[in-house]
């Protein structure tokens, strides 16, 4: 099939992704079509096939492409002290999530699509990304600067709290984001424990 007139790969990939993840954190996995993604970009079907073998591949990349970026930005946060990096992770998450909400919805509610084996690589950056939290924490514990029995668990926990930013928070609503981080920080320092 012939690619729409005006249609260039270094264009029509990014929009690709983002129809794609519009769609797939709208109306989910299993309800949307590669005929509806190819509308909404304004190709023909057949031209997702060049930058995506099939569906399954598509939702693996989306996952994939959202854990590297994640996993690139905390890795170059500046690191001092367990309680600052606690606090910079906190509105790390916060801030990125906001950015992303697509992408975080689809990374964390879209798992049980995955066939086993991609869920597997998603996976093991979603583990990347809880690790850099529970070092920080059990960096903290060790050095009696946090009261935290199990820091994979309190990472996982906390990881989970801060997701829920994206379930009712809005811009313009009743709270700025800045203040949702600070709302946020002070349930994560009493968590934590830490002095």
């Amino acid at each position: 099939m012939a690619r729409t007139t005006g249609s260039h790969s270094d264009i029509t990939g990014p929009r690709i992704v983002a129809a794609a993840q519009h769609l797939i954190a709208k109306h989910g996995f299993a309800a949307v079509s590669m005929r509806q993604i190819a509308r909404e970009v304004g190709v023909q079907a057949g031209a997702l096939y060049n930058y995506f073998p099939d569906k399954q591949s598509m939702l693996k990349e989306l996952m994939l492409a959202h854990m590297q970026d994640l996993l690139a930005d905390v890795r170059a946060l500046p690191l001092q002290d367990p309680p600052t990096d606690l606090e910079t992770f906190v509105r790390f998450h916060i801030a990125q999530n906001r950015g992303r909400a697509d992408a975080v919805f689809i990374a964390y509610m879209e798992l049980r699509n995955l066939t086993e084996e991609n869920f597997a690589e998603v996976e093991a950056l979603r583990r990347d990304y809880e690790r850099f939290l529970e070092g920080i924490l059990a960096k903290g514990a060790a050095q009696g600067q946090f009261k935290i029995d199990n820091p994979r668990i309190t990472a996982r926990a906390l990881i989970a709290m801060l997701n829920g930013v994206n379930t009712w928070f809005r811009e313009g609503g009743a709270l700025s984001l800045t203040e949702v981080q600070d709302l946020y920080w002070a349930l994560v320092r009493q968590t934590a424990g830490a002095k």
